[in-house]
């Protein structure tokens, strides 16, 4: 591996950690090496400098492209096939988003669907489908979320991130607020529903001078 030591250590930690997110040491090298790469590698490019065999990259570079992490391009006058990943880190968030939805999620959800379909034979089954029927509401909740993360434009979706604790001391504001307005209702706001109305006060004689 012929590589500068700074970029040597970001294409070995990559491989490393590869087993731990689902792929290969191959796979992790590969996509390292061509996100940090200055100019699109091809096949023959990325064994050499990595000493893999041609073949490990081609399933490594096939394996990438069916998660839409590499694409592929051709330059002028040249026959051969080039590989280049996305170089915004939000369009990789997305992206791996979308897929993991695909593959992960998206079956998790129609599985949960059918189940909620059905007629619980006996009280244990019901508590079971409650369960799942709280899983699907949450799942449902995030792949919502997930949604609205697409349409945004990376510096939209970087400064929503950034805002974190900020959106937690609006939700107290406004939970503060609610408390704050809630003292001027009237006093039967929170009197049972059904509870007979207080009798108006008798008018007071008025006043002489």
């Amino acid at each position: 591996m012929n590589l500068p030591p700074l970029t040597q250590s970001f294409v070995l930690h990559f491989g490393e950690m590869g087993s731990r997110w689902g792929i290969n040491r191959t796979v992790g090298q590969i996509y390292a090496l061509l996100y940090v790469s200055a100019k699109p590698l091809n096949a023959d490019e990325i064994a050499d400098t990595l000493n893999f065999s041609r073949s490990n990259v081609s399933m490594g570079l096939k394996e990438l492209q069916s998660w839409s992490l590499v694409r592929l391009i051709h330059l002028p006058n040249d026959r051969r096939e080039y590989f280049q990943s996305p170089q915004d880190v939000w369009q990789i968030f997305r992206t791996l988003a979308t897929e993991r939805r695909k593959r992960e999620i998206d079956p998790t959800l129609s599985m949960l669907r059918d189940a909620l379909m059905e007629t619980p034979s006996g009280e244990d089954e019901r508590v079971a489908q409650e369960r799942m029927r709280q899983m699907h509401a949450f799942i449902e909740l995030m792949t919502d979320w997930l949604d609205e993360v697409q349409k945004m434009d990376s510096a939209t979706l970087a400064s929503l991130m950034k805002m974190g604790a900020k959106v937690q001391k609006l939700l107290e504001m406004k939970d503060k607020v609610k408390q704050v307005f809630g003292k001027g209702e009237p006093s039967g706001a929170d009197e049972p529903a059904g509870a007979l109305p207080a009798p108006p006060k008798p008018p007071q004689a008025p006043e002489h001078a």
